[in-house]
């Protein structure tokens, strides 16, 4: 009887997703007349971790409706009592993260799709407009499965205004594999210098100039 129940599951969800997505797509073409470039970077297969600048609620299912590879999105936890943006998470089978949790289940979770060669999706800044808040560093959990998986980090640089009307860029960058990085350094400094790195794409992708 569970098994059935999960397989109905699945089944609505993928239907869902394509119906959803393909309104999304519609909905932002219109209103935000979106623009998305270097997919062509985007590798066909292999554990990767896209990874943004996170400026308002449309980064997320843009990236995810955008994206030629599935992934599932982390989320924090508070979105599920969003009706919208739960049922979103709900379909997409999104990560839900406490923040100032030391909860590693999510973490474990998504660092076993990565060891699956799936894909994750991550905003490294931690909330919006992160960088601004945390001078100017992004948190190390993108940088750190990456460096446990050997899982490829994508940056997205996303620009423009998210308003109605007015035109957003979302751009894919090269892959960044550290997976063959020299292990001289303790691992916080790893993880600092794969952060930071990842930073200065992710800041050159997104620059409006």
């Amino acid at each position: 009887m569970e098994k059935k129940k999960s397989k109905i599951q699945e089944i609505f969800k993928a239907i869902s997703r394509v119906v959803v997505s393909n309104c999304i797509r519609f909905y932002c073409k219109i209103v935000y007349k979106y623009e998305i470039l270097g997919r062509e970077n985007i590798p066909k297969e292999g554990a990767l971790i896209f990874c943004g600048n996170h400026r308002s609620y449309l980064d997320p299912p843009l990236i995810v409706v955008t994206c030629p590879r599935k992934m599932r999105f982390m989320a924090k936890e508070e979105l599920r009592k969003n009706g919208l943006f739960g049922f979103l998470c709900y379909i997409y089978n999104s990560i839900f993260v406490k923040r100032d949790s030391k909860d590693i289940g999510p973490l474990k979770e998504a660092m076993k799709e990565l060891k699956n060669g799936e894909c994750i999706g991550i905003f490294p800044e931690g909330t919006r407009n992160g960088m601004d808040k945390n001078d100017g560093k992004l948190k190390n959990g993108a940088s750190y499965m990456s460096l446990k998986t050997g899982a490829k980090l994508v940056p997205i640089g996303i620009k423009g205004e998210a308003k109605p009307w007015h035109k957003v860029t979302l751009t894919y960058g090269k892959p960044l594999d550290f997976s063959d990085m020299l292990k001289d350094k303790s691992a916080k400094e790893l993880e600092d210098y794969v952060s930071e790195r990842l930073k200065e794409e992710i800041i050159k992708l997104s620059s409006e100039n």
